[in-house]
């Protein structure tokens, strides 16, 4: 029977003691994606099956070994997504995005699904931050792209990482590559996995993506793509390497990076981490000119990439990254006795809808636990209502963290505590300073 007070396998709760850092992140990720042009947008989390297998492809481990796959009650073949960018592209073409004023720069947040042993940075529920920028061509295009990436990792204190490029080609090159590549692999035929068996007759790219180290072993000493490339994806590559030395960007060539999913070609990059142990990527991405065109819309040239907010968290915890901390409530308003509950509903209402952060007791307790709750959640004033503060409509404003009070007017509670909080602020800058 299955424990219903334990999370399933490979997922993981977000606790509110933790929340505010992922909404940080969140809000730096896009924050960072505006300034590059980069809207968000939000699709669902399940797709047709069919999205996945003609993306993703069906050779890969994605496809063959992670996905979760069901039919639903109307007999469909529906898929968790693995990945967003298959999707997304689905979004884009259904609704038209492809058809308008190109490029179309769009940023997307959400959660994906893969059946695989969990461990650190990597569950099988885990969230990713991505961009899509759909019918860019040019070199310059990969670059930015880059650029981006490379300065959300920054912004957020993950200043270690190094780039790793290389170009896996285009369809037309990449025939003699499969051709060189069968022709290794063939003469190791008995040593290779089942899955990659079957991947030697149909893609013997996708055994250098094999997680088995007996095939990893193997695929260490194959031939390598940019060896294979055609004259114009070795100057688009050039380009690509020329514009992020123009940005001021360091990059090192690594010619074994492919990439897991079979929809990309020419540019794919990776930013390594050594911060976070043996699942160092944090961030991932490439080109794929025909994604669009392969799932049915136009051919627009196109290109993204993705990041594990789990494996950030993780990268920025072991470095000792300092995130803002939680918000906590600007007053909390105890109260003595019924017309006092009911006056601090009232002045609750009025703080609040003046954007300040208020609390009041919910639990019928006694002033001295009210206090003791105050003190508990952090809150940066306090107050004290019974019947002489409603009788006179004046009441002692505390700060709690220096214990000082001073008495304000109920009718001006807003003016009076906003200018309390803001001095407050002003007091902390100047001791940074």
């Amino acid at each position: 029977m299955a424990e219903i007070n334990r999370a399933v396998k490979g997922t993981n709760d977000i606790l509110p003691s933790d929340s505010h850092k992922w909404q940080f992140v969140e809000g730096k990720m896009l924050e960072t994606a505006e300034l590059y042009g980069f809207k968000e947008i939000r699709v669902p989390v399940f797709e047709h099956t069919e999205v996945f297998l003609r993306s993703v492809g069906d050779t890969t481990d994605v496809v063959q070994k992670e996905m979760y796959t069901f039919d639903d009650k109307g007999g469909r073949s529906i898929t968790l997504r693995p990945e967003l960018t298959a999707g997304v592209i689905r979004s884009s073409i259904e609704n038209g995005l492809v058809n308008g004023a190109l490029p179309v720069k769009v940023c997307y947040i959400g959660g994906c699904y893969r059946y695989e042993k969990p461990q650190a940075g990597r569950l099988r529920e885990f969230h990713q931050f991505g961009v899509e920028c759909m019918g860019a061509a040019a070199p310059s295009a990969d670059a930015e792209v880059i650029s981006l990436a490379r300065q959300i990792l920054c912004n957020l204190g993950i200043d270690d990482i190094s780039l790793e490029i290389n170009s896996i080609g285009c369809p037309e090159c990449r025939k003699k590559y499969h051709a060189a590549l069968k022709e290794y692999f063939t003469a190791k035929t008995d040593e290779l996995c089942d899955t990659c068996k079957d991947r030697l007759e149909r893609n013997p790219m996708r055994i250098l993506d094999c997680k088995s180290p007996i095939c990893s072993g193997i695929a260490a000493d194959a031939p390598v793509v940019i060896d294979y490339l055609c004259d114009d994806c070795a100057e688009h590559f050039e380009g690509v390497k020329s514009h992020l030395s123009a940005a001021g960007i360091e990059y090192k060539i690594n010619p074994h990076i492919v990439r897991g999913l079979d929809y990309y070609t020419r540019t794919v990059f990776e930013f390594v981490s050594g911060d976070i142990g043996a699942q160092s990527t944090v961030c991932g991405g490439g080109r794929y000119d025909g994604l669009i065109s392969q799932m049915g819309g136009p051919s627009v040239p196109s290109l993204g990439f993705a990041m594990g907010i789990e494996r950030l968290m993780l990268a920025i915890n072991n470095k000792g990254v300092e995130l803002p901390d939680a918000h906590t409530p600007d007053i909390y308003i105890a109260a003595m006795g019924e017309n006092a509950a009911l006056k601090a509903t009232e002045l609750c209402a009025v703080l609040r809808n003046d954007g300040l952060k208020a609390q009041t007791d919910i639990c019928a307790r006694g002033l001295k636990a009210q206090m003791k709750y105050a003190n508990k959640i952090g809150a940066k004033f306090s107050m004290v209502l019974g019947d002489d503060e409603i009788s006179s409509g004046k009441a002692k404003l505390k700060d709690m963290e220096k214990g000082n009070e001073r008495e304000i007017a109920l009718d001006e509670i807003s003016e009076e505590l906003g200018e309390e909080i803001r001095a407050k602020i002003f007091e902390q800058i100047a001791e940074t300073l």
